[in-house]
């Protein structure tokens, strides 16, 4: 069963990723002012430099046949050059992963301690004036985008990966209070509480086991959510990170960075989908 299940997880990993890497090198190069270029706008350029740009678009105007050297040279650990920075683009993307997964990473745990603090006391105690301030507390972040809110902590000199957090809480709250709400509603959890168990092993022996599934599903979402949200965020925010890297790439249609970024993100979201996924089916019999 876990052979199978793992085998599944990387048939679709493969596919998701190819698929998602043509899909993105074809709309940049039929999108809008692909052939141009900053660099024709300089006064200084005779015919010859113009022309000598525009046959640097040559090898990337047949994009099935782009794609493919492009898959060849990865293969081959050669993931092109950056026609816009003039740098190989693995050491462009080595160089800003981290600010990028230090961004998401303590946006996701500030996120999910913040959303879980909020739902247990709304859970435990029941008190509608409480429960009714977060909900309305996590709405208001959510109408607010969160460059906005990176931009507020950046001006005001505070945390400024505190604005994935924002925007994650609040689902996490929601989904946590609906979700531990049902649990501790379930026959097995009102047995033990007729036994006279404690409230902290009804929590961690009958509830906790219960609800796991669905919040690692919601885990892997976050993922993917905070991501979306780390490219405003890094581009307004001055942060060399990917969302930078990307925001640039696209200005200047730059095809062999943007074409990495799109496998990387494809894969990175297909990787915490199969996790959470595994994670889920361990937890299941827990459940059952």
């Amino acid at each position: 069963m876990w052979i199978r299940r793992i085998a599944r997880h990387g048939a679709a990993f493969l596919l998701t990723t190819l698929i998602a890497g043509l899909l993105g090198a074809t709309l940049v190069r039929f999108g809008p002012g692909f052939e141009t270029d900053e660099q024709q706008l300089d006064p200084r350029l005779n015919v010859q430099s113009i022309q000598a740009l525009h046959a640097s678009h040559a090898p990337e105007r047949n994009v099935l046949a782009f794609y493919i050297q492009y898959l060849r040279n990865v293969a081959t650990g050669d993931l092109g050059v950056s026609r816009s920075l003039a740098r190989p683009v693995a050491s462009l993307l080595s160089e800003r992963a981290g600010v990028t997964l230090q961004l998401i990473g303590a946006g996701i745990a500030a996120g999910w301690i913040l959303g879980l603090a909020l739902a247990l006391p709304a859970v435990w105690f029941r008190a509608p004036l409480y429960d009714l301030a977060c909900t309305a507390l996590g709405g208001a972040f959510l109408c607010v985008p969160t460059a906005v809110l990176g931009l507020l902590l950046f001006f005001a000199n505070g945390p400024v990966r505190f604005a994935i957090a924002l925007l994650i809480f609040p689902k996490v709250f929601r989904h946590a209070r609906n979700l531990l709400t049902d649990a501790y509603n379930q026959p097995h959890v009102l047995a033990a509480r007729a036994r006279g168990l404690s409230a902290a092993r009804i929590f961690l022996r009958h509830v906790t086991p219960w609800a796991a599934p669905q919040l690692l599903a919601l885990a892997g979402v976050s993922f993917g959510i905070a991501f979306g949200a780390a490219i405003p965020i890094e581009v307004l925010c001055d942060l060399p990170g990917l969302g930078q890297l990307a925001w640039k790439a696209a200005l200047a249609r730059d095809l062999p960075v943007l074409v990495s970024l799109t496998i990387i993100i494809a894969a990175f979201t297909q990787l915490t989908n199969a996790a959470s996924d595994l994670a889920i089916a361990a937890c299941a019999p827990e459940r059952a």
